[in-house]
């Protein structure tokens, strides 16, 4: 058997006899074990910039379940505050973040930002001396446009001021997503020299954009972080998830640059499959479903490895994992997925 972990021969563009298989905010909220461990230190942002803590978190789901990888306990929202908004987060009702500082006073923060972030860093080194060999370890980041929103919007919404200033100041808006896109690709590179082996870039909020946005503020930032990662040196896949893309999804695996197009869970068959000609593909089960269990859970299951069993497939959920998901739901998805 080859010691190349599956999630990597997946990325390769290998097509396996089993999917490699992860799920998306699978450390922590739904493990009793992360609950008492997130109660030690109040504060969120701390939790995330404490490598010891974090690196336990990470490694929690892969002590319990037959997962093929690891992704990094950490936050889209670090990257902003890095570079000088200040950003907290409020129980119960999610992040909070002040006013958008200057764009000249942002870009000023660049050569800073990573060294700020360098507890992540720390975290991966410690979950890579930890983890097995055979399984793999994902860094991320959040992408330009999802950043940008909350930035621009002071937090969690419908995005609908976001895209407005996209229209109506559209210069001020992409110098903001040249500013987080310098950012990422420092920040992402620091991770793959620390140990991440794969990185992921989260689009959470791409729908709703018409093709030309889409292209603008979607695929265009991407394809620049893909660009500026191979010219510091990166040589890793690169996952890219556009959550919402919708019928867009095929244009971005196009023209994007990533290895990988993780599908959400509106995403079909016939379109996972155009795409698997030319990348790998990840997804796309329906987090709720997860959540409800039984025979439909099961049937699901089945039925998304039958269809894209062709080609390069990597088996993850369409959207995160919900915290108050049945861990033997998790168990039995997994049982079936890796035929355990």
């Amino acid at each position: 058997m080859s010691s190349i972990p599956t999630l990597l021969r997946a990325l390769s563009g290998e097509t396996l006899a089993r999917p490699p298989v992860w799920f998306m905010r699978q450390a922590g909220r739904t493990l009793p074990e992360y609950r008492a461990l997130r109660e030690t230190t109040p504060d969120f942002i701390s939790f995330c910039l404490d490598p010891e803590k974090a690196a336990e978190a990470t490694l929690q789901p892969m002590r319990r379940f037959p997962l093929s990888a690891a992704i990094v306990f950490a936050d889209i929202l670090l990257l902003p505050r890095a570079l000088g908004q200040d950003v907290w987060f409020e129980a119960g009702e999610g992040p909070r973040l002040a006013a958008l500082p200057p764009i000249e006073k942002l870009r000023a923060e660049l050569d800073a930002s990573t060294d700020r972030l360098s507890a992540v860093g720390e975290t991966l080194k410690i979950v890579r001396a930890k983890l097995e060999p055979e399984r793999a370890l994902i860094g991320f980041a959040g992408a330009p446009w999802t950043v940008a929103t909350y930035m621009l919007e002071g937090g969690s919404s419908d995005r609908e001021k976001a895209r407005t200033y996209a229209y109506t100041n559209p210069k001020e808006l992409d110098a903001l997503l040249d500013v987080l896109v310098e950012g990422t690709v420092r920040y992402m590179a620091m991770q793959a020299r620390s140990g991440a082996q794969v990185l992921k870039i989260f689009e959470s909020w791409a729908e709703n954009l018409p093709e030309d946005l889409f292209e603008r503020i979607v695929i265009g930032p991407h394809k620049r972080i893909v660009e500026g990662l191979r010219a510091a040196g990166v040589t890793g896949p690169i996952i890219g998830f556009p959550r919402g893309a919708s019928s867009l999804a095929e244009l971005y695996a196009a023209k994007s640059g990533v290895d990988c197009v993780a599908l959400d869970v509106g995403a079909d068959a016939a379109a996972g499959r155009r795409i698997q000609k030319i990348k790998t593909i990840q997804g796309n089960l329906d987090p709720l479903l997860l959540r409800a269990g039984g025979p439909a859970l099961d049937a699901r299951v089945d039925q998304l490895i039958e269809q894209w069993a062709s080609g390069p497939y990597i088996f993850n959920l369409g959207h995160g994992l919900l915290p108050d998901t049945p861990i033997p739901h998790i168990e039995r998805a997994l049982s079936r997925i890796t035929g355990g």
